[in-house]
């Protein structure tokens, strides 16, 4: 592997792991205390959407995977599925009370 080469892995994983370790913070603390009401249900959505595309974009680079994208917007799309969820059924639940 040449030396761009190199920076390209390693600006890539520098990436993957600060973006999972800002994400996950805020979805263990919901996952955990179910509160949602701080949380936008669209910007969920939407970053869902958006990190199963990079994870897809991730899978599709040729001539091979892009794992630092792949890893991370798997994990952050995972989490956004659980809050979403969670969010989901909040509101549902609020009002029928």
């Amino acid at each position: 592997m040449d030396h761009q080469g190199v920076l390209f892995e390693f600006f890539g994983w520098m990436a993957s792991i600060t973006m999972i370790l800002g994400y996950l913070p805020q979805a263990i603390r919901t996952i955990r205390t179910r509160n949602t009401d701080g949380i936008a249900l669209p910007t969920f959505l939407m970053m869902g959407i958006g990190g199963a595309c990079f994870m897809m974009q991730g899978i599709l680079h040729q001539p091979g995977i892009l794992w630092a994208l792949f890893v991370t917007n798997l994990i952050t799309t995972i989490c956004c599925i659980i809050i979403f969820s969670i969010k989901i059924y909040n509101d549902y639940f609020k009002k029928k009370s």
